[in-house]
């Protein structure tokens, strides 16, 4: 087995696809899925396939938002950790920690009342980081 990074609770990561960068990314080994905050979307159909288009925020310090739209490549059930089910539509993209690119499967919802605008779960960390939860931000200080 490939030796694994450790991470903290939550990291300082990239989304060049999106043109996100340099943004916290809350660790969240309950949640199956990551997920991005997104001010508003809908989905659009075009030639058989489904597109999500979201309204992003480009600057987390400005709140100043664009527009972005994808293929969805999945759809499904999502339970919060409030018990409420809805439905979710997910991307492909790439994000970058540790100065490593790596495939990540997001979905979208409205994370305005939280902290952090990103959650990164299980999916995507499994087999590839240890969670260290009395640390920080360890990609972001790391020299590789």
């Amino acid at each position: 087995m490939a030796e694994m990074r450790t991470i903290g609770w939550y990291e300082t990561v990239d989304l060049p696809e999106l043109g996100l960068y340099n943004f916290k990314a809350k660790i969240d080994t309950g949640a199956r899925t990551s997920v991005l905050h997104c001010e508003e979307y809908h989905i659009e159909e075009e030639n058989g396939h489904k597109f999500i288009q979201c309204t992003i925020i480009d600057n987390f310090e400005t709140g100043e938002t664009r527009v972005i739209r994808f293929p969805i490549v999945r759809q499904g059930v999502v339970k919060s950790s409030f018990g409420h089910s809805e439905i979710r539509y997910m991307i492909f993209t790439k994000i970058k920690l540790f100065n490593k690119l790596y495939s990540i499967k997001l979905s979208f919802r409205n994370r305005s009342g939280m902290k952090f605008p990103m959650l990164l779960g299980r999916n995507f960390i499994s087999k590839k980081f240890l969670v260290d939860v009395s640390q920080y931000n360890l990609s972001e200080n790391s020299s590789l």
